[in-house]
Parts: C-alpha cells; structure tokens; sequence
C-alpha cells in the first residue's frame, strides 16, 4: 500500500516513520528544501504532557485585554475584515469556560501522554541526541499567575500527574541559575516527569532514519489539490519547482491513501472538498542564542507564566520561545515580540548567553479553537488528517503518527480518539 504524507514537519516525518513500521511503501512531499522548516523549526522545544494546556482557558479573554496596550506581552491581537479569524474567536470564545476547559485539556494530554510513552519506546530502539532535558518548571511572577494556575492544577490533581508546587526557594533549587534573576519569583510549579528536546535536530535525524528503511522524500513539491474519484482520494496533483523556484510543471503523484499534516495550510487544501477544519495560524516567535557562563545559564527546561514565554536549554544554546499573535497570517518578525522574548532572559537569566548570536524565529502555529488536534477521516474515504496541534506538536507528534498509520492501515489505536476528530465539529 502505498502512502503519501502531505508535510515534512515533524507531525508529518512521524507519521511517515510509523506507517513504515507498519508495512507501508511511504512518500512525504514537502515545499520546502528539507524537513522542519516552519512551525518545526525554532519552537520551544518543550514535551511536556503535564503542562499541555488550551489556549481557550478560563480568563484568557480577560487576559488579552489586560496584554493588549502593553509593549511587554504575550498576547498579540490584530483585528481584521477576515471573517475566518471572527469565527474562529467566536468558537474560542465559547471554549474558554471551566466545563469546557477540563475536556478539552484532558483530551489534549490523552494525546501528548500517548505520545511520550511512544517516544521513550522509540529512543530504546534508536537512541540518537536531539539536545533531551528532564524536569519543567513555571515559573510565578505574581499572585495572579498563581490564581490563573489554579484550574490547570486541579486537572493536574484529578489525573494524578507528578507535580510540585515551589517558593522561590524551591525554584532556585531545582534551576540555580535563577540566583542571578533580576527578581525572584513569587512561586513556581515544577513537573519532574515532563522534558525538552530540540525538535528539528530530532526530525533531521528521524528523516535520516525514514530514508534509510525506505521512506521517499520529495522536496520543493507544492500541493495544489487532491484528486478524488467516487468520494476516494486517488492522489496528489502537485507543482514541482526548480532549484531557483520557477515553476517546472504540475503532476499527479497516485497513491492508496494520503495524509493531511500541512499544518495551516491544511484548511485551505480540504476547503474545496467541504472539509471544514477550523485552523487558525496564531504566530510565535523565538530567539537562539549561544551560552557563555553554564553556572548563569537554566539546566532544563522553564515557563514564564505571566508573559507565556518558555527558555529551553539545549547543550550550548539556549531558546527563548513565547508570544502568541492573532490576526497576521504573515510569517514576518515583528519587534514588540521579539522584545518580550529578550525581557524575560534578562529577568531570569541576564548573564547566560550571547545576545549578539541572537538568531530569531517566526513561526505559523495551527491551532484549533477548543485546543485538541484533528487526527483521523476527513469525510473523504482514504484521505486521513494529522493537523490543528498548535503549539503542541513536537509534544504529541510521535503519538499522533502510530494513531495516523494505525487507523490507515486498518489496525485499533491504542488510545481513545472520542474528541479528537473532526466529528467534535460536526455534531458527532
């Protein structure tokens, strides 16, 4: 049987990994020149199933007015005449309450739990460095950052997740470097059991790996629609581009089944078919810079809670990754963001690293309005989806991959998928 996968970042590479496991003759298509090179590239680099969170969370509208005229922000907004963001944020909107929250937490921690368990069984078979930490910490700027964790602990609780709650002290602790913090934090929340890890290193070497036992890349192929006949997908009309990027010709690239892992570009490739998957891109942004006093620097992995912006370590480097902005489909920097990211290095770790070999990151997150993914049919019989993972998807990509390759190739997940398809959206 053979399989294409429409996307080369990591949600895409590893699902192509797992349906070759699972028997299948497997080709990823990708626009770009190599794997992981958008929403993949320069995210925080965090796996923390414990943490993962909604952005639709009790308060968070509240929040945005509170951020929206602060040069130091976490939330960007930019109302536009797009009538897709208005019902996104409409649909949003009515996912921020309590009820609502719970479900759609536990749903995405079904997932990213899932996904860790089939990462450590995977690094037990292949053991390669993606730059791995142990332990996350949230770090409290003020008694309101300790109230807005209060329904995000209380999930943590009811699901028996590992945690901690810190002082500053305790903070200190478990990250030393935190002795040179421009303040001292009001609390912290320490998950000894989440992790971090660079993801594009890990999807470069999981390509490597693909390659190896059997998986075809093909690079510089834009997808331009999906051809179906009888309601099955049959396969892929593409563009094929040149190395200097003039358009060569267009084609069809056959296949059995096709998966759909385009991050935000999936919605406008299912539209013409009446596949409405309501992804927004929300931008983020990061900055990677090299470490020059290791005793200065963070050990792991840590979470601004206040100012949502997560400082990872990676060997020599650190990542710096935070800011969510609404309403720019552009994947173009933008310096109140930037700044927000330099702040909060310097509160906490002002001697760790190298400013001057700052290299910055914009990236186009797919998130869905209630928070979960969309993993399995589409509507469309042989045409599957692995999309709307957010800023989640290095977190639940090895997951959601052996969920994709187990569903196309007929076998039973090994999680329950209740929530997590397109039904949800349908009434089913």
């Amino acid at each position: 049987m053979h399989i294409l996968v429409l996307g080369a970042g990591v949600i895409g590479v590893t699902t192509a990994y797992h349906l070759r496991e699972a028997g299948c003759d497997v080709t990823v298509v990708e626009r770009e020149a190599d794997v992981a090179q958008a929403t993949s590239l320069g995210n925080a680099g965090v796996i923390a199933p414990g943490y993962v969170t909604p952005w639709a969370a009790p308060g968070m509208p509240g929040k945005i007015l509170k951020y929206l005229f602060r040069p130091a922000s976490p939330l960007i907004f930019r109302p536009t005449l797009d009538a897709e963001q208005w019902r996104w944020i409409a649909r949003w909107l009515g996912e921020c309450e309590l009820a609502r929250f719970r479900v759609n937490k536990q749903r995405m921690q079904r997932v990213a739990y899932y996904s860790r368990a089939c990462l450590h069984a995977f690094r037990d078979r292949h053991p390669f460095d993606y730059g791995a930490s142990q332990g996350y910490l949230q770090l409290l700027r003020s008694a309101f950052d300790v109230r807005m964790a209060q329904p995000a602990l209380a999930v943590l609780r009811d699901a028996g997740i590992a945690y901690r709650e810190l002082d500053a002290a305790g903070c200190e602790a478990v990250e030393p470097g935190l002795r040179w913090a421009r303040h001292a934090p009001v609390g912290g929340i320490y998950l000894p059991d989440d992790e971090a890890g660079d993801c594009a290193r890990f999807t470069r070497e999981l390509r490597t790996l693909c390659e190896a036992n059997g998986v075809a890349f093909r690079f510089g192929v834009d997808v331009k629609g999906i051809a179906v006949a009888g309601n099955k997908a049959v396969g892929v009309q593409v563009g094929l581009t040149s190395t200097n990027g003039s358009k060569r010709r267009e084609a069809l690239i056959e296949a059995d089944a096709i998966v759909v892992a385009l991050g935000v570009d999936s919605a406008a490739l299912l539209r013409p078919y009446r596949i409405d998957v309501p992804l927004y891109p929300v931008k983020g942004y990061s900055a990677t810079l090299d470490v020059v006093d290791d005793e200065k620097a963070p050990r792991a992995a840590l979470m601004d809670e206040s100012l949502k912006t997560a400082i990872t370590r990676f060997g020599p480097t650190l990542r710096v990754a935070g800011t969510a902005e609404l309403g720019d489909r552009r994947a173009t920097l933008r310096k109140q963001a930037l700044d927000t990211l330099m702040k909060v290095l310097d509160d906490w770790f002002p001697h760790a690293a190298d400013r001057a070999s700052a290299r910055f990151w914009v990236g186009r997150r797919p998130m869905t309005p209630d928070g979960p993914p969309l993993l399995g049919a589409s509507g469309i019989d042989r045409l599957w989806l692995n999309v709307g993972h957010g800023s989640t998807g290095w977190a639940m990509s090895m997951g959601s991959g052996k969920v994709l390759a187990d569903l196309v190739t007929g076998r039973e997940p090994e999680i329950d998928l209740d929530g997590l398809t397109l039904a949800r959206y349908r009434g089913g």
